[in-house]
């Protein structure tokens, strides 16, 4: 999977964030990203944690749009947050590189290491999209079941292996399917006693 600083060395990822002016911010768990982001377009990159991006609507029920890791980015022109309906939470500690999206966009250098840079963002953005797609296909199934099939599919698919490890908690993948957690519960159940799956702790064996 490609990284934000591949085939960019040390000095000159030094050299990349002075020029682009970024800095780094880190955060406790459970902590509100936003809050401590004071540029209003701006691209994150993670250092190290984990941050879920949420939206919570009118009714107080919550939808998990994202949840990112180390080397993945997002950002005000990458991701749903320009609503007061969204917010981005860390899970865990975290340390993140912030850059101003104007200064990446508008800067004009000739530099190895900057084109490299530019480079890596497209690919991530990229399979970002992919991702995205992913999640549609998810959630316009028309069943609780059939949202929880695709998503082991997908899952089982990207990691080429039959075990499932969950990124996330039960409540999370609730929140992440936007489906009710005890209904998710019951047909998780469902699927146990049909023989489609086995579960142990956050692992989900694929049995069909």
């Amino acid at each position: 999977m490609r990284q934000p600083f591949d085939n960019i060395n040390k000095q000159e990822k030094i050299n990349l964030l002075k020029d682009l002016e970024a800095y780094s911010i880190s955060f406790e768990k459970n902590e509100l990203i936003l809050k401590k982001v004071k540029n209003t377009n701006f691209i994150g990159i993670i250092v190290n944690g984990l941050i879920q991006i949420i939206k919570t609507d009118y009714n107080g029920n919550r939808i998990i749009i994202e949840e990112l890791g180390e080397n993945e980015i997002f950002g005000s022109k990458i991701s749903s947050l320009n609503n007061i309906e969204y917010s981005i939470i860390t899970k865990e500690e975290t340390k993140i590189i912030i850059f101003d999206y104007y200064q990446i966009i508008n800067k004009n250098s000739k530099s190895k290491y900057y084109n490299q840079f530019i480079k890596n963002l497209l690919e991530i953005i990229i399979n970002s999209i992919n991702e995205k797609n992913n999640r549609i296909e998810i959630l316009t199934k028309k069943t609780i079941r059939n949202k929880l099939l695709e998503y082991f599919r997908i899952v089982s698919s990207k990691n080429n292996s039959k075990n499932i490890y969950l990124p996330f908690t039960f409540t999370d993948l609730a929140d992440f399917l936007a489906i009710d957690r005890s209904a998710m519960s019951r047909e998780l159940k469902y699927l146990k006693e049909e023989g489609f799956i086995e579960i142990k702790n956050k692992r989900i064996t694929l049995l069909y």
